[in-house]
């Protein structure tokens, strides 16, 4: 019988200190999986069942984080980042698909030592970095996630993959960030995500792709996030909107002015789309003519200064129908001066 037991021992290996294939469930004389005795949330009998061992395996989630993460002991990776060095451990960096094909690439040394190279990729910062490699150890570093640094932590969950929810929860964050206070930083963020050619003056060749690619499908959401927000809820709050409550609408001319003022910034392309939209409700056409006209001229001194075109607004009368705008909003490269060359 021993010499039974030992030849299978011998054929199957040790892993981990357990006889028999490598990570296969064990099957008792019944041949039932170990697996068979989990607990399930389903309720049986009207009766949900607990797992017994979750508090067991929350204490594991919580060493693995504290110990492992934030303290970095029995590290067996060394990741280099934006001039730190994280203390941290293959089996964990592995759920990230971006650091998985860095360790399997980088030499291999002891400790194994990776360079993750985000210096062309200014929204990755170094908190929000910290915050999407803590993730890979448990999801408590949600918690460390602010309107300040969220758009670093969806910038670093997106380059490393992985992470579907952290990337949910730092965009929704993301979104509940745009506010009166914050729209300057944010119509910053959607000048970044233009492509050099959007201008519509030229047509560059050989550009390199806009840094905020990063984001995948999150970029061109909170650019619709934002647009909506300037084009909809923005005068609304501002008491510009025809649905503003009267006391909304007593602070019309400095809530107008406000307006005036951050669409005076804004990228030339979104500024059409919004004066055009029959959603930029703050008046009559006329008084959306106005508005556009006002915007035009502040323009003139700041964001369409030296860009080599002209920016008109056009009221078309009797064109407004099927909900289409009558406030036409256009731009045409100025023409050059000609010099005449007498002969001599």
């Amino acid at each position: 019988m021993d010499s039974v037991a030992s030849s299978q021992v011998h054929a199957f290996g040790s892993t981990n200190g357990h006889a028999g294939p490598e990570n296969v469930p064990y099957h008792d004389s019944n041949g039932e999986s170990a697996a068979s005795t989990s607990f399930s949330s389903q309720p049986v009998n009207g009766y949900s069942q607990q797992n017994p061992f979750q508090a067991h395996d929350d204490a594991i989630i919580r060493h693995l984080y504290h110990s492992g993460f934030q303290s970095g002991n029995y590290a067996d990776t060394f990741l280099h980042v934006l001039g730190s060095v994280y203390r941290l451990h293959a089996i964990i960096l592995s759920r990230s698909p971006y650091l998985a094909h860095l360790m399997s690439t980088s030499p291999q040394t002891s400790p194994h030592a990776i360079y993750v190279q985000v210096e062309h990729e200014p929204e990755v910062t170094q908190e929000g970095f910290a915050i999407a490699l803590g993730y890979l150890y448990s999801s408590e570093s949600l918690g460390l996630i602010r309107p300040e640094n969220a758009r670093g932590v969806l910038a670093a969950a997106c380059l490393l993959g992985g992470m579907e929810e952290l990337c949910a929860y730092a965009y929704d964050v993301c979104r509940q960030s745009i506010t009166v206070d914050s729209i300057n930083d944010w119509v910053d963020f959607i000048e970044s995500l233009r492509s050099p050619s959007s201008s519509g003056v030229s047509t560059p060749v050989d550009v390199a792709p806009p840094s905020t690619s990063i984001f995948g499908l999150y970029g061109p959401r909170l650019k619709d996030d934002v647009e909506h927000f300037l084009t909809v809820s923005l005068p609304n709050i501002l008491g510009v909107s025809v649905t503003s409550s009267p006391s909304q609408q007593e602070s019309n001319k400095t809530g107008r002015d406000t307006l005036l003022h951050i669409y005076s910034r804004v990228p030339f392309d979104f500024f059409k789309r919004s004066v055009e939209n029959p959603q930029f409700q703050i008046g009559s056409d006329q008084a959306r003519f106005k508005f556009a006209k006002d915007a035009i001229e502040m323009r003139k001194r700041g964001i369409a200064r030296g860009s080599g075109a002209e920016e008109t607004v056009v009221l078309a009368f009797g064109g407004n129908s099927h909900g289409a705008s009558a406030v036409h909003v256009t731009r045409k490269l100025r023409k050059r001066p000609l010099w005449k060359v007498n002969a001599p």
